[in-house]
């Protein structure tokens, strides 16, 4: 475990890997938010990617807002944001925006005071509850189609 921990923050330190947090506003695409809410409901959300869960854990966390669209905060470990993620959100949703959630100056993993930090910070959680504030929980939303 020490090896591979000093290998990630060897290869962070050296550029190879970004984490960043980034808010996504997203519209469900029109009929398809039972196939998402079916998706979901049976844990395939992502299937086969690296992610893993991640997609299960954004939707619970995910805000429905008034005008229809829908936020979360993402966390993505990509050069480009959501490479690995945009495939399967795409599927569901229109992507209206991804865009850093904080100030990259202010994490530890970017600023270099901890690589890796990401894996047990809390602001995603911090960024989470900010966003918990606005509109309903999207599981909570029937759908309108």
């Amino acid at each position: 475990m020490a090896q591979t921990t000093k290998m990630a923050g060897r290869i962070a330190r050296q550029g190879n890997i970004k984490v960043v947090r980034y808010l996504v506003t997203a519209r469900v695409k029109p009929g398809r938010r039972q196939a998402l809410d079916r998706a979901i409901d049976e844990g395939t959300l992502g299937a086969g990617s690296i992610a893993g869960d991640e997609y299960l854990h954004n939707m619970e966390q995910a805000r429905a807002l008034a005008d229809g669209q829908v936020k979360w905060v993402e966390t993505c470990f990509c050069a480009t944001p959501l490479a690995e993620e945009r495939p399967y959100w795409e599927a569901y949703f229109d992507l209206v925006s991804v865009k850093d959630a904080h100030a990259r100056s202010r994490c530890r993993h970017e600023n270099g005071t901890e690589y890796w930090a990401c894996s047990t910070c809390d602001c995603t959680e911090r960024l989470e509850a900010s966003l918990s504030m606005r509109g309903e929980a999207f599981r909570k939303v029937k759908a309108q189609e």
